[in-house]
């Protein structure tokens, strides 16, 4: 059973080393190997045991809100976001197409809803646009690039979804 709950700082070992693998295999193919690092900034020193390297992929991690999956005492995915942005999102491969994500997502909708929020953007790779576009996310303009830590040229996808919609449009209904 998928247990989705607040995220905590002994989990960081843990979900650095998910962020590290799944974003290197399904973001970053584009990326000559020897730039990956860039791309990666201190998720590369995910298992590292180094505490400088801990606290720094620990920072990184840090958001308003942070939910993790768990599946039987191991965490299989990881959501960071604020009330009004989802700043990320990453599922353990093995788990990708088991409902992981849409756990993950709709627990964050839930809180940004009860934060008051009307919309929530993403910026989505392009490998997880069509995972958006099945959760209600619609494309709000073409294709961008971003840095990501040192490395630029990362290619996502704007997106949004209306959580409810404005006063102003309620009342022209």
């Amino acid at each position: 059973m998928i247990t989705i709950r607040h995220y905590c700082n002994d989990d960081s070992v843990n979900v650095g080393q998910l962020i590290a693998d799944t974003y290197s295999k399904f973001n970053l193919s584009f990326v000559p190997v020897e730039e990956r690092l860039l791309f990666l900034g201190p998720f590369q020193h995910s298992r590292s045991h180094q505490e400088s390297h801990k606290e720094a992929i620990a920072r990184a991690i840090r958001a308003e809100m942070v939910f993790v999956a768990e599946e039987e005492g191991e965490i299989i995915g990881v959501l960071r976001g604020r009330s009004d942005k989802l700043q990320s999102l990453f599922v353990r491969e093995d788990c990708h197409r088991q409902g992981v994500g849409r756990l993950l997502v709709e627990r964050f909708e839930q809180q940004c809803k009860q934060q008051g929020s009307a919309e929530i953007k993403v910026q989505a790779t392009l490998y997880a646009v069509p995972f958006y576009l099945a959760m209600g996310y619609k494309r709000t303009t073409g294709i961008r690039s971003m840095r990501s830590f040192e490395g630029v040229g990362l290619k996502y996808q704007p997106m949004k979804k209306v959580l409810r919609k404005s006063r102003c449009e309620r009342l022209w209904r």
